[in-house]
């Protein structure tokens, strides 16, 4: 395992509070690599060129930016990068899971809300529709100064956010390990499971159409509409997944990890690693590691 550990914020969101919102106005993003057991909304405008990571997701944003992570074990942090500007504008809004419990997002009402924070265990990404939606709402919060207000403007801006289809979840499945939900089926379910467990072999589409019963041209259908993939690129990004967990968590070469992930040879792994996220593995790992903290 690498000598360093991820940085655990400390919240100043108190357990009698629902939620905190913390206004801030900066040149510069500061903040290492973090996780924490809050769910978490951060509006962000003013920032074009700084780079968001969040899991396996690195990514540079936009001049606004509105991402939601509900898992307290997804690493997530914005740096400055490319990001040249004086007046950042940062909204963020910290609220206990307890804030809405099962009881409540069990209501028919709160259905939407409940899949949305299902989502955002792999951190959610807003586009720009979605934003201008919520925006009047994000800047009035921070001056709401009745606290039951405040709450309802927050259940608002969760609500118009859990009906808009204008949003990309980040991080992998296999990144972040995420257990099964109620949306999904049983046999989606059972290829992601064996895909999982075979994901550093050499997986066969055949076999995994027989997996569920289906014809070869029936079953790329079937993942195509499920997740918006190719079969190939959805096991690529499968094997990615386990690679960038392996390339942050240990001290395994790259060439070492691309083999053990299913991927025939370096030069392959390399070359698919850059297309997909920005950089070679390598580098991706460097860099990584410069934004995180001992504990």
């Amino acid at each position: 395992m690498i000598g360093t550990a991820l940085f655990k914020e400390v919240s100043p969101l108190s357990s009698k509070d629902c939620f905190i919102v913390i206004e801030r106005l900066k040149s510069t993003f500061n903040f290492p690599i973090h996780v924490h057991p809050e769910y978490e909304l951060n509006f962000i405008e003013h920032a074009k060129g700084a780079q968001r990571i969040v899991g396996d997701s690195v990514e540079t944003i936009g001049d606004d930016e509105l991402v939601l992570v509900t898992n307290p074990t997804l690493e997530h942090a914005w740096v400055n990068h490319e990001c040249k500007s004086q007046a950042i504008h940062e909204v963020t809004i910290q609220f206990h899971r307890s804030s809405f419990p099962e009881e409540l997002l069990e209501r028919n009402q709160f259905q939407s809300i409940k899949t949305l924070f299902e989502r955002a265990q792999k951190g959610i990404a807003f586009g720009v529709q979605a934003i201008e939606k919520v925006r009047p709402l994000l800047k009035t919060i921070t001056c709401e100064t009745d606290g039951f207000y405040s709450v309802m403007k927050l259940m608002m801006i969760l609500h118009e956010l859990s009906l808009s289809e204008d949003f990309r979840e980040l991080a992998s499945h296999s990144f972040i390990r995420q257990e099964r939900t109620h949306e999904e089926d049983l046999r989606i379910r059972k290829v992601i499971d064996y895909l999982n467990v075979n994901y550093n072999k050499q997986v066969r589409l055949s076999d995994v159409a027989d997996l569920i019963n289906m014809s070869e041209p029936s079953f790329c259908r079937y993942i195509k509409q499920r997740t918006s993939k190719s079969f190939v690129d959805f096991l690529t990004d499968i094997r990615l997944g386990f690679a960038i967990r392996a390339l942050i968590d240990s001290s395994q070469s790259v060439a070492e990890i691309g083999y053990a992930c299913g991927f025939n040879n370096l030069s392959n792994f390399n070359r698919i690693f850059k297309k997909k996220k920005g950089m070679p593995p390598t580098e991706f790992r460097e860099n990584y590691r410069k934004k995180k903290v001992i504990v």
